[in-house]
């Protein structure tokens, strides 16, 4: 075969811009992603799979009243009249419809089996029946009175309504959640009697503010139930903005156990969190050992739920279990809002709570004016038809005759009593039983009753007021039939301050407590044996290091760390590298600065406070929990410049202080003279001429001043024999007492 005839004709060949072609293609698969698949209408709530099933079941006449239908059968009018997707994708969409644990107010009433709340899946579509609930008919209420617009099918050979009239907030009520091309959509549902409150007050306050709102809609109403702990002033703001999350948590309560233990049993669970998905995974971080409060969990739930949780002990806090369970698994989730909408079906936009309920009045509003209009033509064409009747039946031989004898009877009855079309017709189509019952008082009640009617309905179209008045009718009956007394509109989800519990010891509850000995060296190598012993090995150390401290402590502790530069650390007990081999520089575990050592190391205690001073002689009082630092970078506590650097640490407990310079001099003063800081360069503590501060020390008068020599004696000086030492701070002193150890350290 040659080119010519593998080529396509020269004319056929076309230069096409990927670039544009593709920009051009995306976007249509984009709006129509947007459109037609993940964004729900702002009026009905409804995606068009949604809006189609409902269609479907309402032409295969499935009324609440009436008897289900096989699922399949549903599926096949939706997939041939208007949805042309796959099966398994439109049932899913009509199982969720029915799923009580996933609807607020199920559209659906599902006979079979629908699945569960652990995330089975629901039986075939041959299986399974349904039928429309009462929330469905209200969807569609007035759908045949002209109330909405239809629009052909994909087809061409149907139409299908491209909004339902929507007498019920579906949208907010049953929440809705999607993802589209560059934009998504997540709202939760909500509690129908308390969007109808809302509702009403917009009716009659237009330019009500979230705030005000929140006072008929304190929050999102969840079919599963739980507690909702997001504050009010988030809430307002995400209702303000349409923009936001809610923090859901599950309900739980506490059982006395027989055997002297108590229980927790969790009875309600987060909206769309699988049963059997929690339960794996609250198994799985025990059996890793991160639950250390938390003996075991089983499920018990039959209809109801029930997970019960076995403390490993009955001196367990179950607020701290609990709250250590929230943290770690799905019984505490975040629900977003993302109130992305199409407004009018068509432009997609992020709506606050107000503005969602106010798209919805108006389509109510529009709803009633097309339905009071298609009424007035149906009453303006049966007067029309009961004038005929009228005249009829009082020329009825002469009516009769013209229909016996004439052959065009239709025509000589427009002429001889000057009727109309529509009126000649309804006299030519009346049955013979129908002659008995024109009675002419029958007929002028009914034409009475329905001038009467018209006259109504007319002042209702001429009205604004009378408009909102029966729609504010509607709202009424509906949170009537679905009030916080009803068993479907009581409120689920509760609204609670999340309990008070100490972060330290929540944390503190995720750490196995385990006794340790905490070696640092004097090149900032640190490291901890597991329990508490004395005995350290020289070996431990690297060539040219040896030991600078060591204390015991507990996994569960935190420890602050002081540098010459005046900066706190933290390091918490359970991350410090294991007391096998020389440990690990500090340095890789905090951003300590380019020449700075460490000054002490010990362990944190709240409430605490210590004295800081610097080598110079200057420092004030800090508290321990002023000191903890939760990044890597520390906190700088004593400002301090070269050549002067932080040197010491020390308890505050007394109401003494006793400082000794490294000019052999001591002072003692009172420590009300020292102020409390949490940064600063402090006050002068001790005079010197040449050198600095050698050691501190704080006491109670009461017990005297006592220091331990190089040998291990203490000695005790009581304050009467201390009067030459005492003077106000930044004195320069005296030479200590005889007997102080020649280090300049209370300590030796």
């Amino acid at each position: 075969m040659s080119d010519a005839e593998i080529l396509p004709p020269a004319d056929d060949q076309r230069i096409v811009d990927l670039r544009k072609a593709l920009e051009e293609r995306y976007l249509s698969y984009a709006l129509s992603t947007i459109t037609q698949r993940a964004l729900p209408d702002v009026r009905d709530g409804l995606k068009p799979v949604h809006r189609r099933i409902i269609h479907a079941m309402r032409l295969l006449k499935l009324d609440p009243n009436q008897g289900y239908k096989k699922s399949a059968r549903i599926v096949g009018d939706v997939i041939g009249k208007f949805h042309p997707h796959g099966d398994q994708s439109i049932y899913d969409a009509l199982v969720r419809l029915a799923q009580d644990f996933a609807l607020r107010y199920p559209l659906v009433d599902g006979q079979g089996n629908f699945g569960n709340i652990d995330g089975d899946s629901a039986a075939a579509m041959r299986y399974t029946e349904s039928r429309m609930t009462d929330v469905a008919t209200r969807l569609l209420e007035g759908i045949g009175e002209n109330a909405i617009d239809f629009k052909p099918t994909y087809d061409g050979e149907d139409e299908e309504p491209v909004v339902l009239p929507s007498n019920f907030p579906n949208l907010l009520a049953n929440g809705s959640t999607g993802i589209a091309v560059g934009m998504a959509t997540s709202i939760p549902p909500h509690n129908v009697a308390e969007l109808c409150e809302a509702a009403l007050h917009l009716i009659h306050h237009p330019d009500a503010t979230a705030q005000e709102l929140q006072h008929f809609v304190p929050g999102p109403d969840f079919p599963t139930g739980g507690i909702l702990v997001e504050s009010a002033s988030s809430i307002a703001h995400s209702y303000a903005t349409g923009r936001g999350s809610f923090r859901l948590r599950a309900k739980w309560e506490i059982e006395e156990s027989a055997r002297g233990v108590y229980l927790i049993v969790v009875t309600e669970i987060p909206y769309a969190v699988q049963k059997s998905r929690l339960v794996e995974k609250i198994a799985e971080l025990l059996l890793a050992k991160k639950l250390p409060l938390l003996k075991d969990v089983r499920d018990e739930s039959s209809d109801d739920i029930r997970l019960v949780l076995e403390p490993r002990a009955r001196t367990v806090d179950a607020v701290i279990l609990m709250e250590q369970l929230f943290k770690t698994t799905d019984l505490e989730t975040r629900f977003p809002l993302n109130l992305n909408v199409l407004d009018k079906g068509a432009i997609p936009k992020v709506m606050s709570l107000g503005q969602a309920i106010r798209a919805w009045l108006e389509h109510r509003k529009e709803v009633l004016v097309r339905r009071s209009n298609y009424r007035l033509g149906q009453i303006a064409h049966r007067l029309e038809v009961l004038g005929g009747y009228i005249i009829a039946y009082l020329n009825l031989d002469e009516v009769i005759r013209i229909i016996r004898e004439e052959d065009d009877a239709k025509a000589e009855l427009m002429a001889t009593f000057e009727l109309s079309d529509v009126q000649a017709e309804a006299i030519l189509n009346m049955r013979l039983r129908s002659l008995r019952k024109l009675e002419e008082l029958e007929l002028r009640k009914e034409h009475a009753s329905l001038t009467d009617e018209k006259g109504h309905i007319e002042a209702l179209l001429a009205s604004d007021k009378r408009q909102w008045g029966a729609i504010a009718t509607e709202i009424g009956d509906l949170k009537t039939v679905y009030g916080k007394d009803t068993a479907l509109g009581a409120r689920r989800t509760l609204l609670a301050d999340a309990p008070k519990a100490d972060l330290a010891e929540v944390t503190e509850a995720f750490i196995e407590r385990e006794p340790i000995t905490v070696i640092l060296s004097e090149k900032g190598w640190i490291r901890a044996l597991k329990g508490h012993t004395t005995e350290i090995d020289e070996k431990g150390f690297k060539a040219g290091d040896r030991l600078k401290l060591t204390f015991k402590a507990e996994t569960t502790d935190k420890l602050l760390m002081l540098t010459t530069g005046g900066k706190v650390y933290t390091l918490g007990g359970d991350k410090l590298p294991g007391g096998r081999g020389q440990g690990e520089p500090v340095r890789i575990m905090v951003d300590i600065e380019e020449g700075q050592d460490i000054v002490d190391i010990f362990i944190y205690r709240p409430g605490a406070k210590r004295i800081i001073a610097s080598s110079s002689g200057y420092g004030f009082i800090v508290g321990e929990d002023e000191m903890i630092a939760n990044t890597r970078k520390g906190k700088q506590i004593l400002n301090v410049g070269a050549p002067d650097e932080a040197k010491l640490l020390v308890p505050c407990v007394g109401d003494r202080v006793a400082v000794i310079g490294e000019n052999r001099k001591m002072i003692v003063f009172p420590l009300t003279q020292l102020a409390e800081m949490s940064r600063g360069k402090g006050v002068r503590l001790q005079r010197y001429k040449d050198g600095g501060i050698s050691d501190l020390k704080t006491f109670y008068a009461a017990d005297g001043l006592t220091w331990t020599d190089s040998s291990g004696r203490t000695f005790t000086k009581p304050m009467e024999d201390l009067t030459e030492w005492i003077s106000d701070r930044a004195s320069a002193g005296r030479q200590p007492p005889n007997g102080f150890p020649r280090n300049n350290k209370f300590t030796g």
